[in-house]
C-alpha cells in the first residue's frame, strides 16, 4: 500500500512517452519499447551504419536500435538520458538491445564492452557518462564483461555539433587513449555511444582500441541520427 501511495504522489513516467509506468516496467513502458522505431541494422551486415566506415576503420560490425528523427520519441528519450540526469535510461536500453544482439551472429562472439569515454571536466560537470549505462546494460545482458576505464579522453574536444565531417574527425583524431593494451588483448570489443551521426568520435574510438593486439572492434549506439 505505502508503494501504490508513492506511485499516486510521485508516479513513475516513460522517459519515452511520459506515461505513467505499471509495476513490473521500469523507465520504459512496454509500448514504447516494442514501437519505438527499430532499425534492425545488426541483422545486416552491410547496414548504413557499416558503411559509414568503410575505407576509414576496420570494423567488424556495426548497429543502431533506433532510428533517431528530430522532436520525435527517441530524440525525447536521448534528452533525458543525457541532460536530465536519468542515467538509468542508458542500462535499461543497453538490457534491451543486449538481448537481441546476443543472438545475432555478427555480434554473438563479443566478449568486452568500451563506452565512449567523456573528458574528466564534462563528466564532472554531468555527474556521469552517459554511456557509461548503455556499456553496463549491453554487458549483462549479453553476460560479458564492460571495461569502462581502459579507454579514455586526453584531450578535451570543441564541441561537435556544427562541424563538418571533416572537422569533426580532426577534432578528435588524437584525443582518445589507452590506459592498457593487455585487458583487450585477443578481444572482441564492442564500443559504444549514446547516438551515431558522422561517426566521427567512434571512428577516432576504434583507431585506438585498434592499436591492442589481435582485436575485433564492433559499434552498437542507442540512435542513429541520419542526416543531421
Amino acid at each position: 500500500m505505502l508503494n501504490d501511495f508513492i506511485s499516486l504522489a510521485f508516479p513513475h513516467i516513460c522517459v519515452s512517452c511520459g506515461k505513467s509506468l505499471y509495476k513490473k516496467e521500469h523507465t520504459i513502458c512496454a509500448y514504447c519499447a516494442y514501437h519505438l522505431p527499430k532499425t534492425n541494422f545488426h541483422l545486416n551486415i552491410d547496414n548504413p551504419i557499416a558503411k559509414i566506415f568503410w575505407g576509414r576503420v576496420a570494423i567488424y560490425s556495426a548497429s543502431a536500435f533506433y532510428g533517431f528523427n528530430k522532436g520525435g520519441k527517441v530524440q525525447h528519450l536521448i534528452h533525458q538520458l543525457k541532460y536530465k540526469g536519468q542515467k538509468n535510461i542508458g542500462n535499461s536500453v543497453g538490457k534491451l538491445y543486449g538481448f537481441e544482439l546476443k543472438q545475432c551472429v555478427n555480434f554473438n562472439t563479443v566478449n568486452m564492452v568500451v563506452p565512449v569515454p567523456l573528458h574528466p571536466k564534462k563528466l564532472k560537470k554531468r555527474g556521469y557518462n552517459q554511456s557509461d549505462g548503455f556499456a553496463e546494460g549491453l554487458a549483462e545482458s549479453m553476460n560479458v564483461e564492460a571495461n569502462l576505464q581502459v579507454l579514455y579522453r586526453a584531450v578535451e574536444s570543441e564541441t561537435q555539433t556544427k562541424k563538418s565531417r571533416f572537422n569533426r574527425w580532426q577534432n578528435v583524431e588524437t584525443i582518445f587513449q589507452l590506459r592498457d593494451t593487455k585487458p583487450l588483448e585477443g578481444k572482441h570489443i564492442l564500443l559504444v555511444d549514446d547516438v551515431i551521426t558522422t561517426g566521427a568520435t567512434l571512428e577516432a574510438c576504434a583507431h585506438t582500441l585498434l592499436q591492442a593486439p589481435n582485436v575485433k572492434v564492433s559499434i552498437a549506439t542507442i540512435a542513429y541520427a541520419a542526416n543531421h
